[in-house]
């Protein structure tokens, strides 16, 4: 299928769209999408490559004649990393009564801070993977990533079943922290490893990693689960270095932005992770094969998993708002998000319905080639 007619399939584009052109887009109803997520604080990384993959993808979508023949836009609020800015952010699109949907906003407490804020306008793919946000009621709120829970489980079979029972783990004094601890307890104790050296740091997006990356040199487990996020993880990968460490590092999904492998330089040769979509260099999935296609046509040159993985997030929204119709509402968008029961994203499906709202459970081990390459 080529990738004209691959896009047309996704956002439901039919005869009469193409070759909507000038005066046509003039008439044409515009969707307005809002974003709030870090642009220029300590989560910049993450945020950046949040926006480039959604950006990406909604580019293609109105090269192709939109969905359901009207214009998408999509407007970004920097809420830099702050829980009460990204409510407010948040609050101001609901107020819009032109935005139709929100997409992936950045962060466990700025997701849950919107989730306690309404319940009338969709909130999909938040970029987070904390499993106990999904257990708050929450009808609006669709999940497509897999969950940090997850991630854990499959990091630490993954290293059982090669021989390693020396598994340590460093993570943020918060609550994404105390999720990951609680996942990494659980999941030792289904494969009866007892954990080596637990250590923490200040928070999500703390650099004081010094001590932390210290406690575990001391240690020295076999490997050590970094529980950081993308602003973090460098510095704690060169500290546990720095400090003699020689332990195997094994990162979590919002570790790996395209940025903080390039800032580890040779240090990330070798590195694990936990990825909950396909590397973005693995041209066997048709949705990577579009998503380096469409990045390109943006200007985009970093590939990388969280671009790959609101690219995707992008998708699913769109096809939401296919299924609601030509004038969608915003009770329809969230009634289009849950009809897609068996939804097939070039490779990745999402499954929702009735009451069920955890799109995708896809995880795999990846590591950090020599040319900074997720391979998997």
């Amino acid at each position: 299928m080529g990738r004209r007619r691959a896009l047309k399939r996704l956002v439901g584009g039919g005869a009469a769209v193409v070759g909507m052109h000038g005066a046509v887009w003039a008439q044409a109803k515009t969707l307005r999408i809002g974003t709030t997520l870090d642009a220029t604080g300590p989560e910049k990384a993450n945020g950046l490559a949040v926006h480039q993959g959604s950006t990406a993808f909604f580019n293609a979508v109105n090269r192709n004649g939109g969905i359901n023949g009207a214009k998408v836009e999509l407007q970004l609020a920097d809420d830099k990393f702050n829980v009460n800015a990204a409510k407010t952010n948040a609050l101001a699109f609901r107020a819009d009564p032109s935005v139709v949907a929100l997409v992936h906003p950045l962060g466990t407490r700025q997701t849950a801070a919107m989730m306690d804020a309404f319940q009338d306008l969709a909130i999909v793919g938040p970029f987070t993977g904390t499993a106990g946000l999904r257990k708050k009621p929450s009808p609006n709120t669709f999940w497509v990533r897999a969950s940090y829970d997850q991630e854990v489980e499959k990091l630490i079979s993954t290293a059982v079943t090669l021989g390693i029972n020396q598994i340590g783990l460093v993570h943020p004094k918060d609550p994404l922290g105390a999720g990951l601890l609680a996942a990494f307890n659980a999941a030792c104790e289904r494969h009866k490893v007892k954990p080596a050296v637990i250590a923490s740091t200040p928070n999500t997006v703390s650099t004081e990693v010094e001590p932390a990356a210290q406690e575990i040199a001391k240690v020295s487990p076999q490997v050590v689960l970094m529980g950081l996020a993308a602003g973090a993880a460098p510095h704690f990968v060169r500290a546990l270095r720095k400090a003699g460490g020689k332990s195997n590092v094994y990162g979590l999904s919002i570790a790996m932005s395209a940025q903080s492998i390039r800032e580890l330089g040779e240090l990330s040769h070798g590195v694990g992770s936990s990825i909950i979509v396909p590397s973005p260099f693995a041209a066997k999935y048709e949705v990577v094969r579009r998503y380096q296609a469409d990045m390109t046509a943006s200007g985009f040159t970093d590939f990388s998993l969280p671009s790959l993985e609101c690219y995707i997030d992008a998708a699913v929204l769109a096809e939401g708002i296919r299924r609601a119709g030509g004038a969608p509402t915003r009770a329809a968008v969230i009634a289009g998000l849950e009809q897609l029961d068996t939804f097939d994203v070039g490779g990745l499906r999402v499954h929702y319905g009735k009451g069920v709202r955890e799109g995708s459970r896809f995880v795999d081990v990846a590591v950090i080639g020599k040319d900074g390459r997720v391979l998997s």
